[in-house]
């Protein structure tokens, strides 16, 4: 079993930036890889960001060069930087892990954007 708890998410204003966390209830150096999703109201959870266990990362073409995910295998844990954001960014943002054939997922943490 694995917990991920994420942390980091607020209400900033247009232009701004924010830092998510993802703490891992176990080495995350196990995980095949690690992700950000995100859903916004009435709309489907879309991947916003992931990086293997070989540090390959992939993004959103809505993201790309505003976002930089990365992970610290020392501390457990995956980060969402996240600059420039947009209103278009508000959103509940989910941690998500693969382990094996499993997937596990965090509570969400909510990024609200102003304009």
């Amino acid at each position: 079993q694995v917990q991920l708890v994420e942390s980091g998410g607020g209400l900033v204003q247009a232009g701004g930036s924010l830092r998510l966390s993802c703490a891992a209830s176990r080495s995350i150096f196990t995980f095949i890889a690690m992700g950000w999703y995100r859903q916004a109201p009435g709309k489907q959870r879309e991947l916003v960001a992931t990086i293997t266990r070989g540090d390959s990362t992939n993004y959103a073409d809505s993201v790309k060069g505003r976002f930089a995910i990365s992970r610290d295998n020392a501390k457990n844990t995956a980060f969402l930087q996240m600059n420039t954001l947009k209103p278009e960014d508000t959103a509940v943002y989910y941690c998500n892990a693969r382990l094996f054939a499993a997937d596990y997922w965090g509570q969400g943490t909510q990024v609200t954007v102003s304009s």
